[in-house]
């Protein structure tokens, strides 16, 4: 759980729901195909069973190819996905745009924009972390 960016297309928006961002999780493809494992060589009610239920389209970012990802989206990961950010051309227009407005790194923390630099190129931040008794976003590491 933390912040995570996204590749996306440039015209992406991503879905509401009464207003407000649906929460979308990571890699459909690969929650079916795990699903169906399952079902494959235990059974309907075993994959059930494991899983709750089978993995619904719905609840899952689009599978887009890697020519049709060409921005950058930040999105905050403590519940299965929205965005906090609009979509950005490329990580340092992300970047700017999240240490400009005073995005949440965690909570009511935010981070300049070297730190969100470093989570904008590598993908990823955990919530946050304590460091000799201080609680830090983990964007700021």
């Amino acid at each position: 759980m933390g912040r995570e960016v996204r590749r996306v297309p440039a015209t992406w928006e991503h879905p509401k729901e009464d207003g407000r961002y649906k929460p979308l999780l990571e890699g459909y493809a690969a929650a079916k195909a795990e699903f169906e494992a399952k079902y494959k060589s235990e059974g309907l009610q075993a994959a059930l069973d494991y899983f709750g239920q089978a993995p619904n389209q719905d609840d899952y970012m689009p599978d887009w190819t890697e020519d049709e990802k060409t921005h950058f989206q930040m999105y905050e990961t403590c519940s299965e996905g929205t965005p906090i950010s609009p979509v950005m051309a490329t990580p340092e227009e992300l970047a700017h745009w999240l240490a400009d407005n005073g995005a949440s790194a965690f909570g009511s923390m935010t981070a300049n924009y070297e730190s969100w630099l470093r989570v904008c190129n590598g993908g990823y931040a955990p919530s946050a972390v304590v460091t000799d008794g201080v609680l830090k976003s983990g964007v700021e590491l």
